[in-house]
């Protein structure tokens, strides 16, 4: 499965890359490929290139652009084989990774398997992001994902059913395989250099999956907010004792502005940074009660792929 965003650049690597792929493997190779609502011509390529290819194949188009999460989801759900693995399509993450997830899947009593990044040959600044980005992850959200972080998967179809069973909106498909459980394992790589096209994993977006992550599965922003709600009551009763204990013995006559002002600006803030986080919260639950599909089909189209 895999989720197509801006790559048309990348496309006829891809398509070569699996028709070796599909060649090395025991048991036949379905590919799907979802186009996430991509504006550039990468849907018009995978139509073209898919009909000379050697594997059977699926192509999905989506009405708009969702998200690369709905868009594997929705991949996921499509997927009719027994073993589905994920990857990406602009190829930094080797494709013999799949063959390795499926004979892990085939040859152990495993549910998933997970690529675990050993080394990146990204640019310095974009590795540094992304290590401190994961490393948040990691402390926030789920302690258990690897350090490099995860991008590809593979698992069985029972528990990819488990899986596409929770339909949350804003949530973290990453996460839930987490949280699901099950019998996993980690398979290293090293992760290649981009050689087509720009990323579409924006700062914006990292940041806003980074935030569907925490609120969807830690409270701690609201204990973080309960402690320094806590926190400030220790101190305002502290300074009710002095401002007390100073006009009991006649230390001041006339209370101090500054003082005063810098309390209330205090408490203010912090109950507008309450109120924010409440209000994810409140927003996110609203957003799963409305029960909308996570992805709209617009298209889907089969290929039967050429006899070899």
């Amino acid at each position: 499965m895999i989720p197509v965003y801006k790559n048309e650049g990348s496309i006829v690597l891809l398509l070569g890359a699996l028709d070796e792929l599909a060649g090395t493997l025991d048991a036949p190779l379905e590919a799907v490929f979802v186009v996430d609502g991509s504006p550039d011509a990468s849907f018009a390529r995978l139509e073209e290139g898919l009909r000379d290819v050697g594997f059977r194949s699926r192509l999905i188009l989506l009405s708009r652009n969702f998200g690369a999460f709905a868009a594997i989801r929705c991949g996921l759900s499509e997927a009719s084989g027994d073993y589905i693995g994920v990857m990406a399509a602009d190829l930094q993450e080797p494709p013999s990774l799949m063959r390795e997830f499926f004979a892990a899947l085939t040859s152990k009593p495993l549910d998933v398997v997970f690529g675990q990044r050993l080394g990146r040959h990204d640019p310095g600044l974009s590795k540094a992001a992304s290590n401190i980005f994961w490393a948040v992850y990691r402390r926030l959200v789920q302690p258990d994902v690897p350090e490099g972080g995860v991008d590809v998967f593979a698992l069985t179809s029972a528990f990819r059913d488990r899986l596409v069973a929770m339909g949350e909106a804003n949530s973290s498909l990453l996460g839930l395989l987490f949280w699901l459980g099950g019998r996993r394992e980690f398979i290293g790589y090293t992760r290649l250099e981009r050689e087509h096209g720009k990323s579409a994993w924006t700062l914006k977006k990292k940041v806003t999956y980074l935030l569907d992550s925490v609120f969807a599965f830690s409270d701690l922003p609201v204990r973080v907010l309960m402690f320094a709600g806590i926190v400030g009551l220790a101190v305002a009763a502290l300074l009710a004792l002095i401002v007390v204990g100073a006009r009991i013995f006649g230390t001041y006559e006339v209370p101090g502005y500054a003082g005063s002002m810098l309390a209330i600006l205090f408490f203010g803030a912090l109950n507008t940074f309450g109120i924010g986080i409440v209000g994810n919260y409140a927003w996110r639950a609203y957003e799963n009660t409305k029960q909308r599909p996570l992805n709209v089909v617009s298209l889907r189209i089969d290929f039967a792929g050429k006899e070899p």
